[in-house]
């Protein structure tokens, strides 16, 4: 039987807290093992002595949470060894980004969020009809996004091949890739715009600098 897991994430807020809003994708074939991705990254871990704990984009580049008492060299080492084991993972991803400007409300950021999913998913529908089972891993995130992905969703693939599961980032190394891909993404965003904070430039360097290191190995895997 041929399965594909779908793990999906969310960067911004639906309040006023943030300028954007992006939704991210990663498909992962389950006939491409990655246990021995995930070995290797957790050795690595080991080695440098590098903290294990579920990767965090947005704490780990601002130094919050369980990354509040490591310093920014650590975290770059943190970072480095994330991106290394994502760029040998057999998985692709798709980002929708959304400039809250646009939105007049949080039901109008549904309908945006619920039409382009839908949009992408019958591009792909072909792709997407070969797999016996579609297992979509959300942690629930905020409502707003929860409702638009299950409607989009089950409009646009069999009901009996849907399975939701609650992925909990601590649970699944593939759901902290979607978090990964989501917080690249939008730092190029801010990039593009000129709304990079001191943060951004002392963790990536100049705009060049994260484009070359950074951005460009993500961009291998980006579904159209």
């Amino acid at each position: 039987m041929k399965e594909l897991s779908i793990f999906i994430d969310e960067s911004g807020d639906v309040g006023c807290v943030s300028d954007f809003y992006l939704v991210g994708l990663v498909f992962h074939e389950q006939s491409f093992d990655i246990g021995g991705n995930i070995c290797l990254y957790e050795t690595a871990l080991c080695e440098h002595s590098l903290d294990r704990t579920p990767f965090h984009f947005n704490p780990l580049i601002n130094g919050n949470d369980d990354y509040r008492w490591k310093d920014i060299q650590r975290r770059k080492q943190q970072l480095h060894a994330f991106v290394t084991f994502f760029e040998h993972l057999p998985v692709t991803y798709k980002v929708l980004i959304y400039d809250k400007k646009m939105a007049k409300d949080f039901d109008g950021l549904a309908v945006a969020i619920e039409r382009d999913l839908k949009i992408f998913l019958f591009d792909h529908l072909a792709y997407l009809q070969q797999f016996d089972s579609v297992k979509i891993y959300y942690d629930g995130g905020q409502s707003v996004v929860t409702k638009a992905v299950h409607r989009a969703i089950a409009s646009c693939i069999s009901r009996e091949a849907i399975v939701y599961k609650d992925a909990v980032a601590g649970r699944y190394r593939l759901s902290q890739v979607a978090d990964y891909v989501c917080g690249i993404e939008l730092t190029n965003l801010k990039f593009d715009r000129h709304l990079e904070t001191r943060t951004d430039v002392a963790f990536f360097g100049a705009f060049g600098n994260f484009k070359k290191n950074f951005l460009k190995k993500l961009r291998k895997k980006r579904l159209q």
